[in-house]
C-alpha cells in the first residue's frame, strides 16, 4: 500500500515545515489539493502559493484539482515534481483536452468520483487514465469524517478492473485513519490528511497506514 499525505488541515505558517518534515518520511507522495473557490468553496494551494515547493520536499506530487477550469493551469503545476494529476468529470472544461494536455507532459491522469457518484461517470475515460480516485468525503473540507458507504465501490472498481485486466490505480481519499484503513486492502493508494498532519509521529502513522 502507497501512502499519499495531504496538508490541507496545516494553517499557513506552519506549511512548509510541515512539509519539509513530512520529506523526511516513507510517504510515497504528497497531495496537494488544489481549490478554486468555485468547484469547491475554499480556495488552497493555488501555484503561486505553492511554486517553490521543491525547496522543501523532493517527494512527487499527487495533484488533486477541485477546480471548475484546471485546462489553464495544467502548464504551471506541469513544472512542479508531480506523479499525477487528477480531475473531476463534472468541471466545465472539456476532459479530453484536459486529459490531452496532461499527457503532452508526461504526467499521469486520474479522475475523481464523489461518494455520491456513481462509476459509470468515468466509464467513457477508462482506456484514457492511469488513477482512479474515490472521494470517501466530500470534496473541499478537511477533516471530514469517513463515509463508509463507498466501500463496495471500491471492492466494485478493483473486481472490474481485475476482470477487464486495466491497469489502472485506485486511490481514495478522504477521512481515512488507522480504523478504518482495515477496510481499505482493495486501494493502491490512500491519501490521508489529519490522521497523520495531527499525530505526534508522521513516520510511525505513515508506516501504520502502509501496513
Amino acid at each position: 500500500m502507497k501512502v499519499s499525505v495531504s496538508f490541507l488541515n496545516v494553517k499557513k505558517k506552519y506549511k512548509e515545515k510541515v512539509v519539509y518534515l513530512l520529506d523526511k518520511t516513507s510517504m510515497d507522495f504528497l497531495h496537494v489539493d488544489v481549490m478554486d473557490g468555485k468547484y469547491v468553496k475554499g480556495k488552497a494551494n493555488l501555484f503561486s502559493e505553492i511554486e517553490n515547493i521543491g525547496y522543501f520536499t523532493r517527494k512527487r506530487l499527487d495533484i488533486h484539482f477541485m477546480v471548475n477550469k484546471p485546462l489553464k493551469m495544467i502548464d504551471d503545476y506541469a513544472l512542479l515534481n508531480v506523479f499525477c494529476m487528477t480531475f473531476h468529470v463534472n468541471i466545465k472544461n472539456d476532459l479530453n483536452e484536459v486529459i490531452d494536455k496532461c499527457q503532452s507532459y508526461g504526467i499521469k491522469v486520474g479522475l475523481a468520483v464523489n461518494p455520491e457518484d456513481d462509476l459509470s461517470i468515468i466509464e467513457p475515460y477508462l482506456d484514457r487514465i492511469d488513477l482512479v480516485l474515490i472521494m470517501s468525503v466530500k470534496p473541499g473540507l478537511p477533516g471530514q469524517e469517513f463515509i463508509k458507504e463507498v466501500i463496495p465501490k471500491i471492492k466494485e472498481l478493483r473486481t472490474k478492473i481485475k476482470k477487464e485486466k486495466r491497469n489502472l490505480l485506485i486511490s481514495v481519499d478522504g477521512g481515512i485513519n488507522l480504523e478504518n484503513k482495515e477496510f481499505l486492502g482493495d486501494a493502491d493508494i490512500l491519501v490521508s490528511g489529519s490522521c497523520v498532519t495531527n499525530s505526534s509521529d508522521f513516520e510511525k502513522t505513515i508506516l501504520e497506514l502502509k501496513g
